[in-house]
C-alpha cells in the first residue's frame, strides 16, 4: 500500500514538473543580450530660436525590482502610492547636456539630483529655461534649468501630483502652474478588516455598452483610494514661491487661456464609475480666474459609461473644451446635431461653438461638420483648419475656416489608410501669446506642410512642401533623397528655408543637421552619434515586394545575417513578425510603407534579435485584411491571413533565402492574435510565437481593434475569429508570452491561461511563460532577457533543428 502511494506520489510529481517548468531567470546568447542592454542614443530637443539644442539621455531598461515597487492598480491607472505618480513611465531621461547651435559648443547641465529620471521637458516662453519633472522614490519634484548657465535647481516645495497626468505650465518666464498634493501619503485611507456589505451594481434600463477596461474601481474602499490619491492642489509658483490656486479637487485638466488671465478647468466628482477609467468620471468644466474663483460653468458631464456603442457615437453632450489659440480667451467646444447617433439621417452632424470673455454672452456657432467633429488648428482671423471624418469608414476632411467670415471651404479629403494621400501636417509658429499656430507663407497664399514619413511607390521619403490655398495644390520643394532617410524635425527660419532634419541610412545611426534650402550651403552636422550596436554591422535589410493569391500587393522588411550568401549556404530558417490591418480599400492595403534605408534600431519587442542566429527575419510583414464585394475587412479574416502568410512564405523561397519547411511566425497584442488563429487554421508553420493577445473574442463583446460591431450582433464572427474556439487544431508548437500585470484594454492575461490549459488539456505542444510585473508591453530587463531566452530556445528546438518533412501545405 505504501509502495502503490509512493508510486503514485512521484508519477504526480513528474507530471506537475513537466506542467510546471519552473525555471530562474535564464539569459539568451551574448548577441542577443549586447543588443539589448545598448544603451539608446540621447533624444533631441531644440528651443522655438534655434540657439540651443538639449540632448537628453535616455534611461536604460528598468529592473524586474523596479517595476516591483508598490503600486495601486485603480480608475483605469498604475498609481505609485508612495510618490502621487504613475507606477510605470515608459521614457525617462538620465542627464542632460546643452549644446549652442551657433558655436557648437557642449556643456553638462550641473545642479542635477543625484539619480535622475526625469520627464516632461518644457521650455519656457522666452526659452531661456527648461522646466522637468523629477520623479522620486517619495516624492515628484519640479526643476528648472537655466539655459545661460547650464544649471539646473529644485523650484517645488511641496511634493508634485502626478497621479491625473503631470502637466506643467509656464505662466510667465519666472512662474510656473502645476499641481501639488493635498495630504501626504501617510494619511491615506486603511483597508478595513472586514467590509461593511457586498459590493453592488445595477443598471435600471439605459443601455450602458462598456469596453472591457483594466484596473477599474472594484470596492467602496476603492474609491476612498481614488479620491484621496488624485485630489490636488493647483499651484502658481513664481521665482520658487508656491502660492495656492482655489481649492483642493481632482483636476482632470486645468488650461491656461492665451491672455493668461483665465484657467479652464475640467473637475472629477462622485459616482465613480465602476465599469469606465477616470477620465470618463462624472466632470464640470468651469472657466476660472487665476485665483480659482469660477467665472462661469460650462457643463456638467455625465458618466462616460452611457455612451452609445460604436466607433463614431457619442454622448449627447458637449465635448472638447479647448481655447482659442488665436484670440485672447475665447473657449471652443462642439455639440452634436444628431443627438450623438452617427447614422440618423442628418445634413450636419456636430456644431462648433464660441465664447468669448467676460462669457456673460451667449455662446457663437462657428461653423457645422457633415460628419463627426475631431479638432480645429488655429492660424489668424483669416484662417484656421477643421478636420472631421469616420472611424468607421477610415475617413478625414480637412477645411479650410475663415473665422471673420464664418466660411468653411473644403481643402483636401482622404482615406486614412490612404499614406500616399497623406499631404503632411501644417509648420506652425509662435503669435504674441506665445501659443503654436499655422504658419504661412508668400503673402499668406500658402501653407508649409511638413511630412516626416513621405509614403510613397517608393518607399517612405520625407518631405517639406508648399499648398496653395486658392488652387488646393500641394508642392514639394524638399524631399528626402533615395538612399537615406531624412526628415525635417524643425523650421528655424521659415523665409529662408532654414532647417534642421534627422538623417540616417541602414549604416549610419540618426544625426541632425542644419540646412539652408535657399543659400544652398553644405549642410553643418550638429550631433555625432555614435553606432549603439555593433553587432549588427553586416547585416543586410531589404523591402521586399509580392502580391497574395487574389492580387492585393504586400511588402515586408527582410534582414539577413552578416555574411549571408544565398548560394553557398543555401535556404535559412525564417521567423515572420506582422500584426494585421484593416482596409476598406485594396489600394491603400498595396500601398508600400516604410524604407529600406533606415538605420536598423533595435526594437526591445521586436523580432530583429534573431538575425544574429542564422535566421532570415521578415518584420513587418503585410498582413492585410481587406473589405471585399461589400463585406465588411474582417467578414473574411481567417482567409486572407492565410494568403497572407503562404504569400510570404512562396517569396522568400522564390528568393532562394527562406527554407519553406523551417518557418516561424509571431507577433504581439493583435499580432499574437493573428499568430494564433494562424497555427489554428494552417500548416504552414514549425512553430508560433504569441506575446499579450486575446484569443476569446467573446471576452471583449462590445468590439475590438476596428470591428465595432457587437458580439450580440456578430456571434458568429466573434467565434469564428476566436482562435481559443479552435484550441483543438492547434498542434503546431505554440510559445505563449503574457505580462501578468497587463493594462490593455481586452488582453487580460485570462486570454493566455485559457489557451493554455485548453491547447494543454488537448494534447498539444504549448508552453507559457507568465512574466511578473509586466504591462502589456514588457520593460522589465531580466523579463526580457528571459523571454529572448524561451524564444531562442523554443525557435531552436522546432524551426531551424526541425525534423526534415515534406514540404507543408495548407488544410
Amino acid at each position: 500500500m505504501k509502495r502503490t502511494l509512493l508510486c503514485a506520489l512521484l508519477l504526480a510529481t513528474n507530471v506537475w514538473v513537466k506542467a510546471q517548468d519552473a525555471v530562474g531567470y535564464q539569459m539568451p546568447p551574448k548577441t542577443m543580450a549586447d543588443l539589448l542592454l545598448a544603451k539608446p542614443t540621447p533624444t533631441v530637443n531644440i528651443d522655438a530660436k534655434g540657439d540651443w539644442m538639449l540632448l537628453s539621455e535616455r534611461n536604460t531598461l528598468p529592473s524586474v525590482e523596479e517595476l516591483a515597487r508598490p503600486e495601486m492598480r485603480i480608475a483605469g491607472m498604475r498609481i505609485n502610492p508612495n510618490n502621487f505618480g504613475p507606477s510605470r513611465q515608459v521614457l525617462t531621461f538620465s542627464g542632460f547636456t546643452l549644446k549652442n547651435i551657433k558655436t557648437g559648443k557642449s556643456y553638462p547641465v550641473t545642479g542635477l539630483p543625484a539619480s535622475v529620471n526625469a520627464t516632461g521637458i518644457s521650455w519656457s516662453p522666452d526659452q531661456t529655461k527648461i522646466a522637468f519633472t523629477q520623479t522620486n522614490a517619495k516624492s515628484v519634484d519640479l526643476y528648472v534649468i537655466n539655459v545661460l548657465t547650464q544649471k539646473a535647481v529644485k523650484t517645488n516645495k511641496l511634493p508634485l501630483n502626478n497621479v491625473m497626468s503631470g502637466g506643467i505650465t509656464w505662466v510667465d518666464n519666472s512662474t510656473l502652474l502645476y499641481k501639488v498634493i493635498a495630504k501626504p501619503a501617510n494619511l491615506a485611507p486603511v483597508k478595513p478588516l472586514t467590509p461593511t456589505g457586498p459590493v453592488v451594481q445595477q443598471n435600471l434600463g439605459k443601455s450602458a455598452p462598456s469596453v472591457t477596461y483594466q484596473d477599474m474601481i472594484k470596492t467602496p474602499y476603492d474609491e476612498k483610494l481614488y479620491e484621496f490619491y488624485a485630489t490636488a492642489q493647483l499651484v502658481m509658483n513664481k521665482n520658487g514661491v508656491e502660492t495656492p490656486i482655489g481649492k483642493p479637487a481632482i483636476y482632470a485638466s486645468a488650461q491656461l487661456s492665451p491672455d493668461k488671465k483665465y484657467m479652464l478647468v475640467r473637475t472629477l466628482h462622485k459616482p465613480f464609475s465602476y465599469l469606465v477609467p477616470a477620465q470618463s468620471f462624472p466632470s464640470t468644466v468651469t472657466i476660472t480666474d487665476l485665483t480659482g474663483k469660477t467665472v462661469k460653468t460650462l457643463a456638467s458631464l455625465p458618466s462616460g459609461e452611457v455612451k452609445p456603442s460604436g466607433y463614431d457615437n457619442l454622448q449627447n453632450v458637449p465635448r472638447g473644451f479647448d481655447w482659442r489659440d488665436d484670440e485672447a480667451a475665447t473657449v471652443t467646444y462642439a455639440v452634436p446635431l444628431d443627438s450623438g447617433l452617427i447614422r440618423k439621417k442628418v445634413e450636419f452632424h456636430d456644431a462648433v461653438y464660441a465664447l468669448s470673455a467676460p462669457f456673460t454672452g451667449q455662446p457663437k456657432e462657428l461653423f457645422k461638420t457633415e460628419t463627426r467633429f475631431r479638432n480645429v488648428q488655429w492660424g489668424n482671423a483669416d484662417l484656421a483648419l477643421v478636420s472631421e471624418g469616420l472611424r468607421s469608414k477610415q475617413t478625414t476632411k480637412v477645411s479650410r475656416y475663415s473665422p471673420s467670415t464664418g466660411k468653411l471651404e473644403k481643402l483636401w479629403e482622404r482615406n486614412q489608410t490612404d499614406v500616399y494621400g497623406n499631404l503632411g501636417e501644417p509648420v506652425t509658429e509662435r503669435n504674441q501669446y506665445g501659443r503654436n499656430v499655422i504658419l504661412t507663407v508668400d503673402n499668406g497664399s500658402k501653407l508649409l506642410m511638413n511630412n516626416v514619413i513621405g509614403s510613397s511607390p517608393q518607399g517612405d521619403l520625407p518631405f517639406l512642401a508648399k499648398f496653395d490655398l486658392n488652387t488646393k495644390k500641394s508642392d514639394i520643394i524638399w524631399r528626402c533623397q533615395p538612399g537615406q532617410y531624412e526628415y525635417v524635425t524643425d523650421v528655424l527660419n521659415p523665409s529662408r528655408l532654414v532647417l534642421v532634419t534627422r538623417r540616417e541610412t541602414q549604416t549610419q545611426v540618426p544625426n541632425y543637421y542644419l540646412k539652408n534650402l535657399i543659400a544652398r550651403m553644405a549642410d553643418i552636422q550638429l550631433t555625432d552619434f555614435k553606432n549603439p550596436y555593433p553587432q549588427m554591422e553586416g547585416v543586410t535589410k531589404t523591402k521586399i515586394q509580392y502580391k497574395r493569391s487574389d492580387g492585393v500587393d504586400m511588402t515586408g522588411d527582410l534582414y539577413l545575417p552578416k555574411g549571408y550568401n544565398k548560394d553557398k549556404d543555401g535556404p535559412l530558417p525564417v521567423l515572420i513578425w506582422a500584426y494585421p490591418a484593416e482596409f476598406n480599400s485594396a489600394d491603400d492595403a498595396a500601398q508600400i510603407r516604410g524604407s529600406k534605408d533606415r538605420f536598423i534600431t533595435i526594437n526591445p519587442g521586436g523580432p530583429v534579435f534573431f538575425v544574429t542566429q542564422g535566421y532570415a527575419v521578415l518584420d513587418n510583414a503585410s498582413m492585410p485584411i481587406v473589405a471585399r464585394d461589400g463585406k465588411k475587412p474582417n467578414d473574411t479574416f481567417v482567409e486572407q491571413l492565410e494568403m497572407n502568410a503562404k504569400a510570404a512564405i512562396d517569396k522568400l523561397a522564390d528568393l532562394g533565402v527562406g527554407d519553406r519547411n523551417r518557418v516561424a511566425v509571431g507577433g504581439h497584442s493583435y499580432g499574437a492574435f493573428m499568430t494564433v488563429n494562424l497555427l489554428a487554421h494552417t500548416n504552414l508553420f514549425k512553430a508560433g510565437l504569441a506575446e499579450s493577445g486575446a484569443y476569446n473574442r467573446t471576452l471583449t463583446p462590445f468590439g475590438f481593434q476596428n470591428e465595432e460591431r457587437t458580439y450580440w450582433e456578430a456571434p458568429k464572427l466573434y467565434y469564428e475569429m476566436s482562435p481559443f474556439s479552435y484550441a483543438d487544431k492547434i498542434k503546431t508548437p505554440l510559445l505563449l508570452t503574457h505580462g501578468d500585470a497587463d493594462d490593455n484594454t481586452g488582453t487580460y492575461p485570462i486570454n493566455s491561461e485559457r489557451l493554455f490549459a485548453a491547447v494543454k488539456g488537448l494534447g498539444g505542444t504549448i508552453r507559457f511563460v507568465y512574466l511578473p510585473y509586466e504591462a502589456h508591453g514588457y520593460r522589465g530587463k531580466e523579463n526580457l532577457l528571459h523571454k529572448l531566452w524561451e524564444q531562442n530556445q523554443w525557435l531552436e528546438k522546432y524551426v531551424k533543428n526541425a525534423k526534415p518533412q515534406q514540404t507543408a501545405q495548407a488544410n
